[in-house]
């Protein structure tokens, strides 16, 4: 059965259940799933639904909200490679803490193996 098809099918059996036509485990059989996975199923496409159902605003977008898009996709693309420079900032640094404790306690071994 093509993908629209089962699609059709679980809505037409959603519908059937929640007009009291059908119960939920007769649609679960239909379907071939438990009534946990019909149940899932039911949620969702409830939830489309209502989704689908939503005003939105008429026409395109303006394009001074345009603009504004990429103004702000400019701006993260900015912060972005900012923090990224400082992240690498941060763990050369550390890099060099590291290395100079290294060398301190080299020197402070040397200096102690060199007294009397």
């Amino acid at each position: 059965m093509a993908t629209d098809a089962k699609a059709l099918l679980r809505t037409e059996m959603i519908l059937k259940v929640r007009s009291g036509q059908m119960t939920a485990k007769a649609a679960a059989e239909a379907l071939g799933v438990s009534r946990n996975t019909y149940y899932k199923w039911e949620r969702k496409g409830l939830q489309a639904m209502l989704a689908a159902g939503q005003d939105e605003a008429a026409g395109r977008p303006s394009r001074q909200e345009a603009a504004e898009v990429k103004a702000l996709r400019r701006k993260v693309k900015t912060l972005s490679a900012k923090l990224e420079e400082m992240a690498q900032t941060a763990e050369l640094r550390l890099m060099l803490r590291i290395l100079e404790r290294r060398d301190a306690k080299k020197k402070q071994k040397e200096s102690s193996d060199s007294s009397p």
